[in-house]
């Protein structure tokens, strides 16, 4: 609960008057992990949603300035998005923002050096994944 309101808190604080609803974000997150985007499928998988809500998600954020959305290059029957890079640029903002909400409330944490190293492990755990 607190990541979806961390998450929610970003996406008005780090883009304002950008309006990207939760639902958009997760396309973001998705297309920016995939450095030659995505087809509508891969994308609609990956964040659970029907193919036919994909497309609206991603018809608004291309509209947006977001997203690209083009013919695969490999399969012209295939459309492939892509973050634009003012959306690769709002993707980092929205994700440094959470960053640093983080860093904040953790800095305060009393937290022994056995402890921290711990977290320092699992965090670069997760820049890897990323």
């Amino acid at each position: 609960m607190a990541g979806v309101g961390l998450t929610t808190r970003a996406l008005a604080e780090a883009s304002p008057g950008l309006d990207v609803t939760f639902p958009q974000w997760r396309v973001l997150l998705v297309l920016g992990d995939e450095p030659d985007g995505a087809t509508v499928s891969e994308v609609a998988a990956r964040v659970g949603v029907t193919l036919p809500a994909t497309s609206r998600q991603l018809r608004r954020l291309e509209r947006r300035g977001l997203v690209s959305i083009a013919p695969d290059e490999l399969d012209r029957r295939a459309v492939r998005s892509r973050l634009t890079a003012h959306g690769a640029a709002t993707r980092t903002a929205i994700l440094s923002y959470r960053r640093d909400r983080i860093a904040e409330t953790t800095d305060r944490l009393p937290v022994s050096p056995t402890v921290l190293r711990q977290l320092e492990r699992i965090a670069e755990a997760f820049d890897r994944y990323r």
